[in-house]
């Protein structure tokens, strides 16, 4: 997912956006309500997490000025402000929903999650992203870090299956029924065959590989090791 961070306290924003990216997401961080405005809308985001209190404009009225101009980009309210009270005035605002500082990490992952589900139950996903690499399903391009990458159909199919199983195992045999529609295996390398094709437009030129081989089992896609 691409995920916007409008956060002043530069420890803060570094320590989600850090999280973030571990997990697996791209991340852009605004320091202030007005540069936060602008990046959300000039850029497509698949979550935003907003700070109630911003330099520039305050996080309410920035996402009230979002929600008039049409964005419907899911908005996480972070704040100390913590009373029944902030909480209305978030979600009033056009927050879909409203952590109080201090949280868990894992909450707000848990939370993101929720959001997009949300939102996915409501229209397709039609674009995929695993740190810097980005998937769009309509156009069927791949990007990474900005980089156009040209993918022959099979190989977009294999990438597409391992971005949407990303940081979970995938063996051969998956792959085989999911992208072969193969539903046993023949004793073939294609497998491996794609995987090395993949991994040379992929990692080859990036100093951080995505595409991790597990002994024994199969492959995973991920942002980091861990």
């Amino acid at each position: 997912m691409k995920i916007l961070v409008i956060e002043d306290d530069r420890q803060a924003a570094s320590y989600l956006a850090k999280g973030l990216k571990e997990a697996g997401h791209v991340v852009d961080v605004a320091n202030d309500g007005k540069e936060g405005l602008f990046l959300a809308g000039a850029e497509h985001y698949d979550v935003m997490i907003v700070d109630r209190m911003l330099p520039g404009r305050d996080g309410l009225s920035l996402v009230q000025v979002l929600r008039a101009a049409g964005n419907d980009t899911p908005v996480l309210f972070l704040s100390a402000l913590g009373s029944v009270d902030d909480r209305v005035k978030g979600l009033k605002a056009g927050g879909d929903d409203y952590l109080t500082k201090p949280f868990a990490f894992s909450e707000l992952l848990a939370r993101i999650e929720v959001l997009v589900r949300r939102r996915g139950a409501a229209q397709p996903q039609t674009r995929l992203a695993v740190g810097d690499l980005e998937l769009d399903l309509l156009s069927r391009s791949v990007k990474r870090a900005g980089k156009a990458i040209d993918l022959l159909p099979r190989e977009f199919s294999l990438l597409e299956y391992l971005m949407r199983n990303a940081g979970s195992v995938v063996t051969r045999t998956m792959m085989l029924e999911n992208v072969w529609d193969y539903h046993f295996d023949p004793q073939t390398n294609v497998i491996d065959v794609h995987i090395a094709r993949l991994r040379q437009k992929i990692d080859k030129d990036f100093p951080t590989p995505l595409i991790h081989t597990v002994r024994g089992a199969g492959y995973s896609l991920r942002a980091a090791e861990g």
